[in-house]
């Protein structure tokens, strides 16, 4: 089915392609629903990351002077899916959606959707430096190893965004532009739009995870505390910033003083995250000192 369409929409360059020829939805299996729940491609996506990165943190730790130990990696896990899950609704309902604070039982809707990766980072650097407190580590280290494992969780993210057909980005002509489901509120046609949830699979997920693996394999950038974190922060911030030009305004900031500023709630979320990532790698060198690994017999200095 997906095939023929893509195709078609080739062959014709005044024709874009339609998201419902597809084929896909929301659900991994839409007719199978075992005790009224539904397996949904967001949640599979989560559980992806989680075990993805935590499978290519092993691989990490296993170099000289590792942060810590291949024990304490089971409970970062947990710390971390945490602070994803609890950081990422709550900054959700505080960023984008307030009027959910009336309805409390909402909020607790996650099957319903609505996270805010912003606030996940949040979650998950208050989760982290908990850990660390309790196994005496240190947290910054711990950010850099952990922040190369992030890309995962985007990637697989942002095709689930994909998938559920939500998220699209601003009207196009583009070739490769698709025309999504119900974007319109009027009884306008719909207009063909950036596929921009894929835009970010690329950029966040693929570009930022390769940017992350040559820092830290092919130099030395993991013995310099907060340089992993800063260069993840400062990718993740220029490649979310630049997306947003291609990604539809959220409705509740479509007017008001963002709208008319021509800026988006992600962009501007943004920008802690560029001025953090720069001081963080700018700073870096000064907070290199010898390393004894947690974990291994090699020194590093």
């Amino acid at each position: 089915m997906i095939l023929p369409a893509l195709l078609a929409a080739a062959g014709d360059p005044a024709g874009h392609l339609r998201f419902a020829d597809l084929g896909l939805h929301p659900d991994v299996f839409p007719r199978w629903h075992p005790f009224g729940f539904a397996l949904r491609w967001y949640s599979l996506a989560y559980i992806t990351g989680i075990i993805v990165g935590w499978w290519y943190l092993l691989k990490l730790l296993a170099q000289p002077g590792g942060p810590m130990a291949r024990r304490h990696a089971d409970d970062l896990v947990f710390y971390a899916t945490l602070g994803i899950i609890l950081g990422g609704r709550i900054g959700y309902v505080l960023f984008y959606a307030p009027e959910m604070i009336a309805r409390p039982l909402s909020i607790l809707r996650l099957w319903d959707g609505g996270m805010s990766f912003h606030g996940g980072v949040i979650g998950t650097s208050l989760g982290l430096i908990l850990f660390a407190r309790k196994h005496g580590l240190n947290w910054l280290r711990v950010h850099d190893y952990v922040a190369c494992c992030v890309p995962f969780g985007l990637f697989f993210g942002r095709l689930a965004n994909f998938v559920n057909g939500e998220l699209w980005g601003k009207p196009s002509n583009a070739a490769w532009a698709i025309v999504f489901e119900r974007t319109v509120t009027s009884d306008l046609p719909e207009p063909a739009r950036h596929p921009s949830q894929l835009y970010e699979a690329g950029l966040e997920g693929i570009l930022l995870f390769a940017l992350l693996w040559f820092a830290f394999w092919r130099t030395k950038a993991r013995y310099d505390p907060g340089k992993l974190v800063g260069l993840f922060l400062l990718g993740y911030g220029l490649c979310r910033y630049l997306v947003e030009f291609f990604r539809e305004p959220d409705r509740q900031y479509a007017t008001g003083l963002l709208g008319t500023a021509g800026t988006h709630m992600g962009q501007l979320l943004c920008v802690p995250m560029l001025l953090g990532g720069a001081y963080l790698i700018a700073t870096a060198a000064g907070r290199r000192q010898r390393v004894e690994p947690t974990w291994g017999t090699e020194s590093v200095a």
